[in-house]
């Protein structure tokens, strides 16, 4: 399967027509088990393929296991392996199997986060189709294309809470290098739609809005068949209990509200109880641990309090990459627990991981003291700043990012 990738990438590069090439590949791998061409395209980053060039076969197997219909659809998927030599089919088969039961037992779990994200890929799927046929008709309305971009917080939320954690945990790197990178170029390419809402009567903003259609249903099916079986088949439940409890820190979309996961719920009252009296007993005996400071001390409740007050987002990097520190509270760039002692490259899609790994970077190099970064988020401006932290010897101990949200300033100042 990976020679046969690679001879489509060649024949791009080449300068082939893309539709030449897809017509291939669907002719040629309309029997291959989705997971199996994800695998491969691992195995050709680890060999050192761009992620550019992988991306470029996002468009030559959009095509692949897609019907018109969903009917269709579902008949291509289970068609999967049929044409294999006997023992090679059954195991491809045996496997993919494994992961779409694990998947579908999961989904039907009330609550689950697998459960809320396939809700709100059919509440898509019906999103989709109205704008398919209000393009048809009388033209998209803004109020419409509004419900479109809330896609945002569900790739969000899969961005930060599945793909990393398959990863580092399981080294599943395909779907972080190449289905990140999709899901930003369709969250970009329907903002920058918006913002052209004044030519939305033009043939060029509708063509372009088609396109984006696809490749949002596109991304639908991958999540289906690729990345929630993948993650039900590996993930624990412990897991999941983290996930769901990092989730809640995302706003619903599409209308879409998650409801409670009872098994879930209970797993993380005791374990906030077992800590509630691990402090009770703490501040009974008079042991809480104090922190001394050159300038003073605190005691560890009081600096948590004290950190959780400042009105700015904190977090902190070591030396060593890692994420160690986040303060509490409701976040604008939302920082998941899970993300906590995992390296801080893998947080991040391909295109900001190499910003970030070039401003810690030219940190440790001495280079750089801060990286101011202003942006608008919400519609709302924020000033995001990151700082080398050094000792008094000036050597390098970690990097600083605070968010500032600066709308009081702006008003302040009118």
């Amino acid at each position: 399967m990976k020679d046969q990738i690679k001879s489509y990438l060649q024949r791009l590069n080449h300068g082939e027509a893309l539709e030449n090439v897809q017509a291939d590949f669907v002719r040629e791998c309309k029997d291959v088990d989705p997971s199996a061409i994800m695998q491969a395209e691992q195995e050709l980053l680890r060999e050192g393929t761009s992620i550019e060039e992988l991306q470029r076969l996002c468009d030559v197997h959009s095509a692949l296991f897609h019907g018109s219909t969903t009917e269709e659809k579902t008949s291509n998927a289970e068609k999967t392996t049929a044409h294999f030599p006997d023992a090679q089919k059954l195991h491809a088969k045996d496997i993919q199997d494994q992961r779409l039961s694990a998947a579908a037992a999961l989904i039907q779990i009330s609550g689950h986060p697998l459960q809320t994200f396939t809700l709100e890929n059919a509440a898509l799927e019906k999103l989709i189709a109205r704008a398919r046929q209000a393009l048809e008709n009388n033209g998209i309305t803004n109020e419409l294309l509004d419900e479109l971009r809330q896609i945002a917080i569900h790739y969000a939320r899969k961005g930060d809470l599945l793909y990393p954690h398959l990863k580092v945990q399981y080294g599943i790197s395909g779907p972080s290098a190449v289905m990140w990178t999709v899901d930003d170029e369709i969250r970009d390419e329907l903002n920058a739609l918006a913002k052209q809402k004044d030519q939305k009567e033009t043939d060029a903003w509708k063509q372009r809005l088609k396109a984006v259609l696809s490749r949002m249903e596109e991304m639908i099916y991958k999540e289906s068949n690729i990345l929630f079986p993948n993650c039900a088949l590996n993930f624990s439940e412990e897991e999941w209990y983290h996930i769901y409890r990092d989730a809640k820190d995302y706003a619903e979309c599409f209308g879409i509200r998650g409801d409670s996961w009872e098994a879930a719920e209970a797993h993380l009252t005791d374990t906030a109880s077992t800590a509630d009296t691990m402090s009770a007993e703490h501040a009974f005996t008079g042991s809480e641990t104090r922190i001394h400071l050159p300038s003073g001390s605190l005691t560890l409740s009081q600096l948590t309090a004290m950190l959780n007050t400042i009105p700015l987002e904190i977090s902190f990097v070591d030396i060593d990459n890692i994420n160690r520190y986040f303060n509490e509270g409701p976040k604008v760039f939302k920082r998941p627990g899970m993300a906590l002692g995992r390296e801080v490259f893998t947080c991040h899609p391909p295109k900001i991981e190499e910003r970030v790994r070039r401003i810690i970077g030219e940190f440790r190099a001495g280079n750089l003291d801060q990286v101011p970064v202003w942006m608008d988020k919400d519609g709302r401006t924020f000033l995001v700043t990151y700082y080398a932290v050094r000792d008094k010897q000036e050597q390098y101990l970690g990097t600083l990012e605070l968010v500032q949200d600066m709308e009081f300033a702006k008003e302040h100042f009118r």
